[in-house]
């Protein structure tokens, strides 16, 4: 049999299987490289020299070498379906001419075309597999998963796609990554240790995103000699925790990745097991995609496709249903409809289009829709809200506030949103719900979240694309949590703001002044009340109605049950910002004077006026400056450890990078910077 005809009945045989994709999770250390390097090995899937080039790494250590064991990996494997019509007969060939070469070079040798390593034997035994998957040098010189590694194999009855994942608690969200996609956990637990919190944090993310199927891999058996008791007691123990996960069955397997017990053939140390090996398993696991299930169309707007003026085509994928052209869609949030005239693929047109399809569609009639919009069946559409219950996993160091913005970024929309409560988070050994303030890194909670502009969207035990988000600091660009939407609230869609004949303008009209915020920030003894009462005694003999909302007085009241933490700190602006709201819109001109140390808050406190109604002022004086004017002694309280979480000492100020007015206040007197302030409202 020639090449050409091997690569064809591959690819026939290969078309008609489906895919699995499954992630491994578990622990520092449990062996999550190891199995995966185990499995590749013993399915023949390792070239001769990539074997070699393993037997040298594991005898000298591979901090000593730089060479990387080329496996295929997950650019491969996005190209599984061998009957997409996005790729073509060629394409697909090339992409699978490696792994046919692996499989087939134990029956070529006659034809020359080399030797697959043999079947495995005792003197491999001491092989480190997980050199196979961990990729990066840190990896390899710490002996630990960093990044997530994706890897494609295939057997005889499915192909697989694997995410391999760190254990650290530090990588927990690459371990979030990598079951986003999966339809199968395999957790595992060394059999030395047990069951340990990042077992059962893995578990519960798991859980979350929607994995129904686990198999517990209990590892290192030959460590604990094969011992019944010891993996029937590490089963009961995570029975225990799981019972109050959404899984719907655990698959319990002794096994030993190193010495490839129970992976892909039975194991004689354990007879005692009777259940599948993890191979079988995974071989046979019934998954969510193989059931039948009726959708309606769905379908993220990634792109306005205008190459010319006679063509205007909305380009994305299809994330649930199918769509044909004359079937009726609707546009949201706008709500408008129209009618599907062409489905578009490079220079072809198709028939239908169908989940996991990227295509361009065409409309019978012009619409307003964009980027971030979603395209859905017109008699099924979806849920339109700006306030949600979500459950979030926290991913970054600084820690999460109720009240604080970040960029919300779900399917191919982008929005602005806070963390408007914190209803609980869990203690990851019991599920116990604790109340909480703020999130820590690695906390897994429910919460509320308020947006800016109205979102579509499917909760997510609907669908994984449009009820996922992430949260992305604005300033770092950083993500710092995943979260999946419950449902929207209820005050979403029921409260509607009331229209008054008297508004904003009649009352400024009245007033014979424009209303305007002035924020002022800076440290403790700056000068800011000095500067605002002043400021507001001026505009006062002017006839201007005025209000000073101050830091001091607001916590003798409004805020009497805020501290100094930082969480505290993001509540007490968050709640002033909403109260000189009210006031800008009774027509009054209100200072805010307020040390609001961080810039994310008073960024947030700009988001809710309009474009010249808030001017922030820096009143600028030095630390030393500011500790010297002291009267109140708070500084030296401080510095005595007295008053922790003080601004200055040991709590950050970030300065405003390009405030509207910036004052010398370490410099300048009183009444120089009450005469900067009136010039700039003059000429604004």
């Amino acid at each position: 049999m020639n090449s050409k005809q091997r690569i064809d009945d591959y690819l026939a045989s290969q078309s008609r299987l489906g895919l699995l994709r499954f992630i491994t999770c578990g622990s520092v250390d449990d062996g999550k490289s190891t199995l995966i390097g185990r499995m590749l090995y013993e399915a023949q899937l390792i070239f001769e020299d990539q074997v070699a080039a393993l037997r040298q790494e594991s005898r000298v250590g591979p901090a000593q070498l730089a060479s990387k064991v080329d496996i295929l990996d997950e650019s491969h494997a996005k190209s599984h379906h061998a009957n997409s019509p996005a790729e073509s007969q060629g394409e697909i060939q090339d992409k699978c001419n490696s792994t046919i070469n692996a499989k087939s070079q134990a029956h070529s040798h006659a034809e020359g075309q080399g030797e697959s390593h043999e079947a495995p034997s005792s003197t491999d035994e001491d092989l480190d597999f997980s050199l196979l998957v961990d990729g990066l040098a840190a990896e390899r010189e710490q002996g630990i998963t960093i990044d997530v590694a994706y890897r494609f194999f295939a057997t005889e009855h499915r192909k697989f796609i694997v995410a391999d994942t760190p254990g650290h608690e530090q990588y927990t969200r690459n371990m979030a990554t990598g079951a986003s996609t999966a339809d199968v956990a395999v957790i595992l637990v060394d059999a030395v240790n047990g069951v340990l919190t990042q077992t059962r944090r893995h578990s519960f993310i798991c859980s979350l995103l929607g994995i129904r199927q686990v198999a517990l891999a209990v590892n290192k058996m030959d460590l604990v000699d094969y011992r019944q008791d010891v993996y029937e007691q590490i089963l009961a123990d995570y029975q225990a925790f799981a019972k109050n996960l959404d899984f719907d069955q655990v698959t319990a397997i002794p096994l030993s990745a190193l010495k490839g017990d129970n992976v892909v053939e039975r194991s004689d140390a354990m007879p005692w097991h009777t259940g599948p090996t993890l191979i079988g398993y995974l071989e046979t696991v019934k998954v969510q995609w193989q059931e039948p299930a009726s959708q309606d169309f769905r379908m993220p707007v990634q792109w306005v496709s205008r190459p010319d003026r006679s063509f205007r085509g909305f380009a994305g994928t299809v994330v649930a249903g199918s769509v044909k052209p004359g079937d009726e869609v609707r546009v949201l949030p706008s709500a408008e409809t129209a009618k599907v005239k062409n489905l578009v693929l490079y220079q072809s047109e198709l028939p239908e289009a169908v989940t996991d399809q990227a295509v361009t569609l065409t409309l019978d009639r012009e619409l307003d829709c964009s980027r971030g919009d979603l395209i859905v069946a017109a008699n099924q559409p979806c849920e339109v809200a700006d306030q949600f219950e979500v459950q979030l996993v926290w991913m970054d160091q600084a820690p999460g506030h109720h009240g604080r913005g970040y960029w919300l970024k779900t399917a191919t929309s982008t929005v602005n949103a806070s963390i408007s409560d914190i209803k609980f988070k869990y203690n990851i050994n019991t599920l116990e719900q604790l109340s909480a303030r703020d999130l820590d890194l690695n906390d897994i909670c429910v919460a509320t979240l308020a947006l800016d502009k109205p979102i579509a969207f499917e909760p997510y035990s609907q669908n994984r694309t449009l009820g996922s988000f992430v949260l992305i600091d604005r300033y770092t660009n950083a993500t710092v949590a995943a979260g999946m939407i419950k449902f929207a609230l209820r005050r979403a869609t029921n409260i509607h703001a009331q229209k008054l004949e008297v508004n904003r303008q009649a009352r400024e009209a009245l007033n014979d002044h424009q209303a305007r915020v002035l924020w002022f920030t800076g440290l403790s003894g700056s000068g800011k009340s000095s500067i605002a009462d002043a400021l507001e005694q001026r505009l006062h003999q002017q006839g201007i109605r005025t209000y000073i909302l101050d830091g001091d007085n607001i916590r003798h009241g409004l805020n009497q049950d805020l501290g100094f933490t930082e969480a505290d700190r993001v509540e007490n602006i968050r709640r002033v910002a909403e109260v000189a709201r009210l006031m800008l819109d009774a027509g009054l001109v209100v200072m805010a004077s307020f040390i609001s140390p961080f810039k994310a808050e008073r960024d947030m406190a700009r988001r809710l006026f309009d474009e010249g109604q808030f001017i922030e002022i820096f009143v600028d004086t030095p630390l030393e400056e500011a500790e010297r004017r002291d009267v109140k002694g708070l500084y030296a309280k401080a510095r005595r450890g007295e008053l922790p979480n003080f601004t200055g000492i040991d709590s950050p100020y970030e300065p405003p990078e390009n405030p509207e007015i910036r004052l010398n206040a370490g410099e300048n007197s009183v009444e120089t910077c009450v005469q900067q302030i009136v010039d700039y409202l003059a000429r604004s």
